[in-house]
Formats: C-alpha cells, structure tokens, sequence
C-alpha cells in the first residue's frame, strides 16, 4: 500500500514499508547518537547533555559533549549517509549488489589523493580525493570496457587498483617520519577520533549541495536497473545519466574520505540492507543513507566502549561487511552470476 507525501504542488507516491522503514532507521540512528552522546571515559548525563545544548552547563560538560563527542557524532553519521547512498547508486546503476565503490577501487581511489595531498599540501584533503577518485574511475572503466562495459569485468579490474593503490598508500607512508606515519596508518583504517566542527561543516554542507542533485537523479536511478534496452526506450539518456551518477558517487565518497578515511564495508552494506528493508526493488538512497549512517555510528560507539583498547571504526565496519560479502559472493553464485 502506498500514501501520497504531498510537498506543495508536488505527490510523491511512498509505500507504507518504506515509511515504516525509514522512521525504524531514523529512531536507530537517533538512539545511537544519544548514546554515544553518553558514552565516554569522562561520566556525562541526560541533565548534562541538555544544558551544555541549552548553553547553561559547566565549562568541563560542555567542552566534553559540545567540542568532543557531538562533532564526532555527527560526522560519523554524513560519512556514513554519503557512502551509503554512493553504494547504493553504484549497485543500482551498475545491476550488481557488489559494485559498491570499496570494491571497485573507487574509495581507494580517493583516498589514495586524499593521503597524497594532505602529505604534500598539509592540507587539500577534499581536493586530492576529489581528484584521486575520478582518476581512479575514469581508469577503471576503461580497463574494463570491452565492446561495452561488464559489470564483472569491472569488479574484477577495481579489485586489482583497490590493492595496487592500497599498496601506492603504505609506500607513501614510509616516506614520512614516525608520528606523520601512525597518526595517517590509523587514518586509513577508517576513523572519526578527534573531529571536530570543521568536519561537520564541510559533509554536511557537502550533503546539503548535493541533495538537489540526489533528488534529481533518483528517478532515472530507478529506472538504470533495467536492461539498457529497456533504458534507451525509455528515451533516458544513458551514457549522459552515467555518466552522472559515477560522477555524484565518486563526490559523495570524496566527502566521506575527507573527513573519517576510508571506512570498509559502509558504501558495501547499506545498499542490499536498504533494499531488504524498503522492498520493491528501488534504489532506496534515503534508506541506504540512514542504514550507513547507522553503521558508522555504531561501529564508533563500539570502538569506544571497548575498555582498554582504542580501535579506530574502520575495523568495526570491516567485521560486519566480511560475513556480508561472503552471503552476497554465495547468493551470487547461486544465481550462477559468478
């Protein structure tokens, strides 16, 4: 069953699972968020939390959860949003659940521009994975066109400049000195470990000047998992709408890159979740955005609640995309797809 949300002149058809999924997602992050809000070495309360936001708390409560944990927070939930919509639009786009940009090498990609810049600029991290991802994309796409671009044949060739560039990565590390080495090592795994309101600042208003063009490109998005056959009766613009959805995947990636490194698995997962849970068959990027931003949320809150040990969130993420890649590789095979 489906109800209309109506938006000015605008209707806009929203099946009822989908609603009741996407306000499941949206109470998870939320709870989420003020958990974390509560979690920590230094003992923060409900009463806390509230005055620090009120502008009437202590300057030591305040500085905890207005300067430390709600930056970390809320980036962790647009790093997550991002890649979780880019998974999902390159899944959809691409017809294959494993052409997330992780595996592709899309993510390595920008990462590897991001490391590059921030080591020989001290800065222009956005840039450099702005940079390093359309390269890597460009490059990957035409090793793997062939009389026409196999999904396959791609995943495969993105595999390989995944592990070149991981390795390109480490090299660089060994340029530097010590501390430099450590504190980007653990960058690269994937964490939110001292952000503050300058991360938020920049996804968020990334998200925000993209969102027009989210909106924009979700229709057709739909409509590319159909044949190409299908596509071009359709009168849609095929090359031209690939062109841009590569081109918003690789800059919501770049985003997330810039502010909490490369984490695993996020862009992976959130896609086949999403769809699980809205049905139907669509590309579900509202609901692949808040499944991601579940995911790093709550892969942060667990690296930080484990006593005596500070892992960064990329490993966390990592432990939950592996058994997810595994069902997907059997359920592809299965259908006799690989």
């Amino acid at each position: 069953m489906t109800h209309a949300l109506r938006l000015g002149p605008l209707s806009i058809p929203v099946a009822r699972r989908a609603l009741f999924a996407g306000g499941m997602l949206l109470g998870l992050s939320t709870v989420i968020a003020l958990t974390a809000l509560l979690t920590g070495s230094y003992p923060v309360t409900a009463a806390d939390i509230w005055q620090a936001l009120a502008g009437r708390a202590e300057a030591i409560p305040s500085m905890i959860v207005l300067d430390h944990r709600m930056p970390r927070i809320l980036t962790g939930l647009g790093a997550g949003a991002a890649l979780g919509m880019a998974g999902a639009m390159f899944q959809t786009m691409l017809r294959n659940p494993l052409a997330a940009p992780d595996i592709i090498g899309f993510t390595a990609g920008a990462n590897a521009g991001a490391l590059l810049a921030a080591l020989l600029t001290g800065g222009m991290i956005l840039g450099g994975a702005l940079l390093g991802g359309a390269l890597t994309a460009l490059a990957v796409t035409a090793l793997a066109w062939r009389d026409g671009l196999d999904t396959h044949r791609l995943i495969l060739v993105g595999i390989g400049a995944s592990l070149s560039l991981g390795a390109a990565a480490d090299l660089l590390l060994s340029y530097t000195d010590e501390n430099t080495a450590a504190d980007m090592a653990r960058w690269l795994t994937g964490t939110l470990h001292a952000r503050g309101w300058a991360e938020v600042v920049r996804i968020w208003g990334g998200l925000a000047l993209l969102l027009p063009l989210l909106v924009w490109v979700s229709f057709p998005l739909a409509r590319l998992a159909l044949s190409d056959e299908t596509v071009t009766a359709l009168g849609l613009p095929l090359a031209r709408l690939r062109l841009a959805v590569t081109a918003l995947g690789v800059t919501l990636v770049a985003l997330a890159v810039s502010v909490a490194g490369p984490l695993p698995f996020v862009a992976f997962v959130a896609g086949p979740i999403a769809r699980r849970l809205v049905g139907g068959g669509t590309p579900a990027l509202l609901a692949a955005a808040l499944v991601g931003a579940c995911v790093t949320a709550g892969a942060d809150l667990a690296a930080r609640s484990l006593p005596m040990v500070r892992l960064p969130a990329g490993v966390f993420t990592a432990m939950l995309g592996a058994p997810v890649l595994v069902w997907l590789l059997w359920a592809e095979a299965r259908k006799g797809r690989i």
